[in-house]
């Protein structure tokens, strides 16, 4: 007989299965797993981008400081916006130095039901049109409002809620524009 050679490496053994666990069963287990750590850190970004966006929005917000002064932050795109309402109907006012009046569309006039004005040229930016303008309406920009506004119809926005607070309205408050920050002061 041939006695066994102690240099020769032995034949490798099968490896036994594990009990009661296929290989597919694995498989599908740590895939799930997986799955469920990568939903996990998803959702978790998800609310974290969510919060930080609303912390944002919310520091973007006017508000009333405690002399009554209306404070509006700047926004990342440079202008300044303010909740506000003409007639009660409500709008978003971007500020506008450089405007002589307030401005809205003609849909905004129509929601406020304001009658029909004057007929006025309005020279913009984007050359001559024809608008017209309306006296005494009721003005609200942030808590600050005045009922004696003349308001020019015709003005068109991207947004149909969008509009313009001009020197009608401004001229009635100390604007002051300090870092990040437009305060109107009432005189």
């Amino acid at each position: 007989m041939n006695a066994p050679n102690p240099l020769a490496t032995p034949e490798p053994a099968e490896a036994a299965p594990r009990p009661g666990r296929s290989t597919g069963s694995q498989l599908r287990t740590h895939t799930l797993a997986l799955l469920a750590f990568w939903l996990a850190v998803g959702a978790l970004l998800w609310f974290g981008f969510s919060w930080w966006e609303q912390r944002g929005r919310a520091a973007l917000q006017p508000y009333a400081d405690t002399g009554g002064d209306l404070v509006i932050p700047r926004s990342p795109d440079g202008h300044f916006y303010v909740p506000g309402e003409i007639n009660r109907t409500p709008v978003r006012f971007m500020v506008d130095t450089g405007a002589s009046s307030v401005a809205i569309s003609s849909f905004i006039a129509q929601q406020a039901r304001l009658p029909d004005g004057r007929p006025v040229t309005l020279r913009t930016a984007n050359g001559e049109r024809e608008g017209r303008q309306v006296h005494d309406v009721p003005v609200k920009a942030g808590h600050l409002t005045r009922n004696d506004i003349s308001v020019t119809t015709g003005l068109r926005m991207d947004e149909a809620d969008e509009a313009l607070l001009g020197q009608s309205f401004l001229r009635h408050y100390d604007v002051q524009i300090a870092q990040d920050r437009m305060t109107l002061r009432p005189r």
